[in-house]
């Protein structure tokens, strides 16, 4: 599994470029999301695009950097194809625990839009 990221404005954008967020992928992608987090990072927009596959494990690992990620900030997912959104939707984590945006732009004018004061 590899990551692309890129920072616009204050938001680190992360895209995933692997097929599938699984129990042999979860571990690198939760260490990722730490070492990002760890560097101050605090609002995030993870692209989904290129991942046909998630189980138990990808979302655990999305959990998991949310909870490490604490009341410090915000992270958003993008992109997700039809399976990913389907999980997102069956687990419930589309109403409440995560924002789903259908594009990047989208994904990152909402958490700008959110993050400025006042």
């Amino acid at each position: 599994m590899e990551f692309v990221n890129r920072t616009e404005q204050d938001i680190t954008v992360v895209s995933i470029r692997g097929q599938r967020m699984d129990a042999a992928a979860a571990p690198q992608f939760k260490g990722h999301m730490v070492d990002l987090i760890q560097q101050g990072g605090t609002l995030f927009v993870l692209n989904l695009e290129k991942v046909d596959f998630m189980d138990s494990s990808g979302l655990a690992s999305l959990m998991s950097s949310m909870k490490t990620l604490g009341g410090h900030g915000e992270m958003v997912v993008c992109c997700l194809g039809d399976k990913v959104r389907k999980l997102f939707a069956i687990t419930r984590l589309d109403r409440g625990v995560f924002r789903i945006f259908d594009t990047e732009v989208e994904a990152v004018t909402a958490l700008s839009s959110s993050a400025k004061p006042g």
